[in-house]
């Protein structure tokens, strides 16, 4: 049985620790005997706690986090050595950039044959300034050399990857972060119900977006945009599904803009189904985006999406197929977008419908499909299969 040791800095709610659980669940079920290392924190005990339920065994390694510390990432890198060591690794999947630096280099020192890494998306825009973000691409360009193969969500994921400089073509794969599309859709009420559970109107023109309350997703954008649509859709309201540090900066623009009583900011929750079940449009005007799970959520219930064209989401909608593209940051053209979907139910219904199916190619069977293969090929090249 090949041993397999998987790494990311935290599991915090979200899609790059759903997708890395999925991945660990699915090779498990293939019969691969895997470990996953994480800096594990008391805040994300729910989303730890759903792993283990899954049956992932889960290993904290207490000094890995996000901010760099010269003293704890020396520590998180001798304890994911030793680990690497203690478990005998045969693979080790690192997943997003701390843990992906971190992890590389501990699985070189504890001499792994294979070694694979999954950034989630990437922090070339959105994030840091000129300074920073020179240093880390400088670090990602460094440890891409100690690994055998880069998996990215999508194409434009390994695109944005190579024009700084990191890794060789021959080195990616492209598997999505993949939607269990059937379960999802087996589990979503109807909308009447999911309006009558939620306290939405039957005429509501409803406008969902479902992540982090962080500068990055833009949600802010959506906000400013809720004025303009409101003019030509005054049944409109804006969801947002989620929770986080710029949840008081949202609610204090919507009280300046007056539209208060048309956004809805609902905390964390596990029920994001219901949401996306009683919306009509789903809103992605993120700053950067890997490829966007709770986009995929979305289509797979048959909501249109209006997107930024920013990462990975030009990849999810297919251009204007499931959706419409808007440049980023321009809150009028998201709200141009958004209203015209709120006057025209015909064409929602045709993007909804082409939503609907593009959303199997970022399907958990489509993932996990090339997952396994991914792992075969490598094993087999490795002399380990």
């Amino acid at each position: 049985m090949i041993r397999v040791v998987h790494v990311i800095t935290r599991l915090t709610l979200g899609g790059s620790s759903e997708n890395t659980v999925s991945q660990v669940v699915a090779l498990r079920d293939a019969g691969y005997d895997c470990v996953l290392a994480a800096g594990l924190d008391e805040s994300e005990t729910p989303t730890v706690d759903d792993a283990r339920r899954r049956g992932v065994h889960v290993v904290d390694v207490p000094c890995l986090g996000r901010e760099v510390s010269a003293r704890r990432d020396v520590t998180a890198l001798v304890a994911l050595t030793r680990l690497l060591r203690r478990e005998r690794a045969q693979l080790v999947h690192t997943h997003t950039s701390k843990a992906g630096f971190t992890g590389r280099l501990a699985a070189r020192l504890a001499r792994v044959p294979a070694i694979i890494h999954q950034p989630h998306g990437h922090i070339f825009y959105g994030y840091y300034g000129p300074r920073r973000l020179a240093l880390f691409v400088a670090l990602e360009r460094r440890a891409a050399r100690w690994c055998d193969r880069l998996v990215t969500l999508t194409d434009r994921g390994t695109e944005e990857h190579l024009a700084q400089g990191i890794g060789r073509r021959e080195q990616y794969v492209t598997i999505p972060s993949g939607v269990p599309t059937t379960v999802l859709r087996e589990r979503a009420p109807s909308r009447t119900e999911a309006r009558a559970r939620v306290g939405l109107s039957a005429d509501a023109y409803v406008i969902v977006a479902v992540g982090r309350y962080v500068i990055v997703k833009g949600f802010d954008l959506l906000v400013a945009a809720l004025p303009r649509v409101l003019a030509e859709v005054p049944r409109a309201h804006l969801v947002l599904v989620g929770d986080g540090s710029e949840r008081a900066a949202l609610q204090a623009q919507a009280a300046a803009l007056g539209v208060t009583d048309r956004v809805r900011l609902t905390g964390a929750t596990d029920d994001v189904v219901t949401w996306l079940a009683a919306a009509d449009v789903c809103g992605a005007p993120s700053r950067n985006e890997g490829m966007g799970r709770a986009l995929v959520e979305a289509m797979a219930l048959g909501l249109p999406v209006v997107g930024a064209a920013v990462g990975g989401i030009p990849s999810v909608l297919g251009d204007d197929e499931a959706g419409r593209l808007v440049a980023p940051d321009d809150a009028d053209a998201l709200g141009e977008s958004l209203a015209l979907l709120g006057r025209d139910a015909a064409l929602r219904a045709k993007l909804g419908a082409a939503a609907r199916a593009r959303a199997e190619c970022f399907s958990t069977a489509v993932a996990d499909q090339r997952l396994l293969a991914l792992y075969a090929t490598l094993l087999r090249a490795k002399g380990l299969a």
